[in-house]
C-alpha cells in the first residue's frame, strides 16, 4: 500500500474502498490491543520503491499509529530475508489477517509463506487489491485469489477468506 504502486489511485481496483476497510480493520485490532504491521517493499534492488522516496511511503490516506510495526523487504514475501517471524515470536502472534497490495504478488506470496511457516490465516477478501493485468482484469484477480486461498489444502491450518464485516462481526 505504498504511493508508488497507486500512481493513478484508479491504477487499482477500488483503492478508496480498499484503503477504507483496512483502516477499518487496523482500528479495531488497535482498539483490543492486537499489533498492526505495515509492510514497505524496498526497491533499490531495481532502482524504484527507494527509501525515504515518495514513492516508498505508505499511503497517506492510511491510519497509522505509533505502535505499528513496520519491516521493510526486498522480495515479494514479506518473510523473505526479514525479521518479520522473529517479530511475530517476541510478540506471540500465531494468527495473522492479511490486506494490502498487490493481490497476485505480495499478498499471495506472504500469505503461502506463512502458510507454510504453519501460521493460521486470514485474508480479507475485500481488503486488498491488484491492477489489471495482460489477460484479467483486477476484479477477476482478486476473485481467483480469493477462490484459490479458501480452496487451499491446509497445512496446519485452512486459510479463511472472510469480507471485513465478516471479520469484525466475529470478533
Amino acid at each position: 500500500m505504498q504511493t508508488g504502486s497507486f500512481l493513478p489511485y484508479a491504477s487499482r481496483y477500488d483503492t478508496m474502498g480498499t484503503i477504507e476497510r483496512i483502516n477499518m480493520l487496523s482500528a479495531y485490532f488497535r482498539s483490543v490491543g492486537e499489533k498492526v504491521i505495515f509492510i514497505q517493499h524496498d526497491g533499490s534492488k531495481e532502482n524504484v520503491f527507494l527509501p525515504g522516496s515518495e514513492d516508498w511511503q505508505l499511503l497517506p490516506e492510511l491510519t497509522k499509529s505509533p505502535d505499528d510495526i513496520i519491516i521493510s523487504k526486498t522480495a515479494n514475501d514479506s518473510f523473505y530475508n526479514t525479521n518479520l517471524q522473529s517479530i511475530l515470536a517476541q510478540h506471540n502472534i500465531t494468527d495473522l489477517l492479511f490486506t494490502g497490495c498487490a493481490t497476485d504478488f505480495c499478498v499471495d506470496s506472504t500469505i503461502k509463506s506463512a502458510l507454510h511457516k504453519g501460521f493460521k490465516i486470514t485474508v480479507a477478501a475485500d481488503g486488498h487489491t491488484t491492477a489489471d493485468r495482460p489477460f484479467l482484469n483486477a476484479e477477476t484477480v482478486i476473485q481467483h485469489y480469493n477462490w484459490l486461498w479458501a480452496e487451499s489444502t491446509p497445512t496446519a491450518f485452512k486459510i479463511e477468506v472472510k469480507t471485513t464485516k465478516e471479520i469484525l462481526d466475529r470478533t
